[in-house]
């Protein structure tokens, strides 16, 4: 029998709440959401002073309200930190990332019908809060991926948030990434209280209109608790990759995928769905050998042990059924005739074929990477330019194009017991 690092199982075998995995300790959900209600609490209670106790107990940062914000200085530092190679780098990915944006942006659209004109407008917000993670590693992809939309939106003020280091330091390349992409504000400090200061504002932080950017389920937990309040992009938790495949896909490429995944940290989720018994078992073979031998071992096999999973499957059909259910972040199509599939899946991004790995889209395809995680894919979309943005419709009716409408909104007005609806159409014909 082969070793197994990840929970595999057929379609006979499977547990019928297989696909959320990470809600399964019902009772720690509750808790942790008690805990971030406290945290949020205490920031709109006690400003910035709550904002140096959680950074000095959670990030063992000691800061003062005069250096909760990033100073120039200190950018200017950053850059001193850091290889030209990195800087080309980010700058590669901000111009992918901003052509991809700015197509998306159509001109303004017009129709006239009988003489009622109506034109659809977009109007940038006026702030946005970007939440950058840190801790288990530094994420300044993240900040081109939520500050280069809103900058294209032609959003004001973006604001990045991101926890300091034990020298009360934000990472220097996300401090780079957010000169690079324009960022007018960033503050040392992450989690719940990131969000909460965001929402509401302290003394030195004044709040946005709305907040964008993955983190851990602290961080999702404060963002849709503080949403009653202001606008948030999507629920967006741990990182999640599921794989579709059949006996066409080689069994060591799903296995890298499968880690690079389990490397974001030892909530992530990576998974297969495949209708080959045999791709499963070389799967998990290649699972074994690959862990053994990388980078950041322990934290990899953590994750893939607790959140790993293979489902062998009878059918194409079966697969794309628990696809749906699972709702992923990233899904991998690597079948032969993938192409059929698209019109039928559900998920925040799909990369069809063996050379569309998610590292692809996460640095270099010019798609976002902050996605809807946890099935939120079944409602929500990734970031983009219109998440910045404020559709308004504008109208303008001639008096012939008001008469040509007039004896319906009559009937309609009847109909819905609103006389007085009707009168403010007729007093212009009077």
């Amino acid at each position: 029998m082969q070793p197994r690092i990840v929970k595999q199982w057929t379609t006979q075998t499977l547990p019928s709440d297989w696909f959320k995995p990470q809600q399964a300790d019902q009772n720690a959900t509750e808790s942790l959401e008690e805990t971030v209600k406290t945290i949020i609490s205490q920031v709109r209670k006690n400003g910035d002073k709550a904002l140096i106790e959680f950074a000095e107990k959670f990030d063992k940062a000691k800061l003062t309200p005069q250096t909760l914000r990033v100073s120039p200085q200190e950018i200017k530092e950053a850059y001193s930190k850091v290889t030209q190679q990195q800087i080309d780098a980010l700058l590669f990915m901000k111009q992918r990332v901003e052509t991809y944006q700015k197509q998306q942006l159509q001109p303004e659209n017009q129709t006239n019908i009988d003489g009622v004109k109506i034109k659809t407008v977009l109007y940038p917000l006026e702030s946005v809060g970007c939440y950058v993670p840190g801790g288990q590693a530094a994420y300044p992809s993240t900040v081109v991926m939520t500050a280069v939309p809103a900058k294209v939106a032609g959003v004001k003020r973006i604001v990045v948030c991101s926890p300091s280091d034990a020298d009360s330091k934000v990472n220097a390349l996300v401090l780079v990434a957010s000169d690079i992409c324009g960022v007018d504000e960033v503050y040392k400090i992450g989690g719940a209280q990131a969000i909460a200061a965001l929402a509401y504002g302290t003394q030195v932080i004044n709040p946005v209109r709305k907040i964008v950017g993955p983190g851990s389920k602290y961080v999702t937990a404060a963002k849709v608790l503080v949403s009653k309040d202001v606008a948030i992009d999507m629920p967006a938790g741990p990182s999640e990759v599921l794989i579709l495949a059949d006996e066409t896909a080689d069994p060591r490429l799903v296995a890298f995928d499968m880690v690079s995944q389990a490397e974001h940290g030892t909530d992530s989720v990576a998974g297969l769905i495949t209708t080959s018994k045999q791709l499963a078992e070389d799967v998990q073979k290649n699972l074994v050998e690959i862990v053994s031998l990388a980078e950041r071992s322990e934290k990899i096999s953590m994750s893939l042990k607790e959140y790993g999973f293979i489902i062998t499957c009878d059918s194409v059909e079966e697969m794309i059924v628990l696809s749906n259910q699972f709702a992923p972040e990233h899904l991998e199509v690597i079948t032969k005739n993938a192409q059929d599939l698209l019109g039928r899946l559900i998920a925040g991004l799909i990369l069809l074929g063996p050379y569309s790995p998610v590292p692809l889209s996460d640095y270099a395809s010019g798609t976002n990477h902050v996605l809807p995680t946890g099935t939120f894919a079944q409602s929500f979309s990734a970031l983009g330019v219109f998440d910045f943005s404020r559709r308004v419709s504008i109208v303008e009716c001639s008096k012939m194009g008001l008469e040509n409408v007039k004896s319906s909104i009559k009937v309609l007005t009847d109909t819905e017991n609103l006389p007085n609806h009707y009168k403010a159409i007729d007093a212009r014909f009077q």
